[in-house]
């Protein structure tokens, strides 16, 4: 049952990260979430540490557990790291493309483009990551997927914090590009179009814009967007 608990506290702190209802620096206090998911404090205890491992919170010594902030430096680093890993995901996944694989992204691509029209932050968002973890999927490395799986997470608090939109800027027929080289089998140009949709993602940061206000703990953590 305890790990039950600490799974739900994980899932709902993940998903309210992704979707931005929990930015950078807000914090995660041991008795709110204790009281939120009816639970002791050695359950969160554990839940925080695991999120630590996940580098989505950083537990401050006699302070407590808040969502990280990434640095200038780090949100570098962490695009760097995406187009290494990416890179390596595009060229496997080329010639690996099931009829059903190309179909699940075309649709993807409309709901993230309705999503935006919608004003929607939470299901572009999703959309978003759901986009870019199909491709590690197609690829077919279990271990390149779980570590992009942490790198878009953590992508996603770098937007919140440093893009004007908090979320992709880039050009709309971008992820519709590389849908087409994937279904042509085009590794370098799958290769290519990959590299250049997340250069777009990193100049779009703007590393002098003040940070967000962090939200309620209590108000956002449980929302559904």
């Amino acid at each position: 049952m305890s790990e039950l608990v600490e799974d739900l506290i994980v899932n709902a702190v993940l998903d309210a990260i992704a979707e931005q209802r929990l930015p950078a620096g807000t914090k995660l206090g041991e008795q709110p979430l204790s009281d939120l998911f009816s639970c002791n404090r050695a359950n969160v205890r554990r839940a925080l540490a695991t999120l630590a491992a996940q580098h989505v919170v950083e537990l401050r010594p006699n302070r407590g557990a808040f969502v990280m902030t990434p640095s200038p430096q780090e949100a570098r680093d962490v695009f760097q790291a995406r187009r290494a890993i990416e890179s390596t995901i595009a060229r496997q996944a080329a010639g690996r493309a099931s009829v059903e694989d190309i179909a699940f992204l075309r649709t993807n691509i409309q709901d993230e483009a309705q999503a935006r029209t919608d004003g929607d932050k939470p299901a572009e968002l999703r959309a978003s990551r759901q986009f870019h973890m199909r491709l590690a999927q197609i690829a077919g490395n279990l271990v390149l997927e779980r570590f992009l799986s942490e790198l878009t997470m953590r992508s996603t608090l770098i937007l919140g914090l440093y893009s004007a939109t908090g979320s992709s800027s880039c050009a709309a027929d971008e992820h519709d590009r590389i849908v087409d080289a994937l279904e042509a089998g085009d590794g370098g140009e799958l290769i290519r179009l990959t590299d250049i949709h997340l250069r777009h993602l990193e100049a779009g940061l703007n590393f002098d814009a003040p940070p967000a206000a962090p939200m309620s703990l209590r108000d956002q953590l449980l929302s559904g967007g």
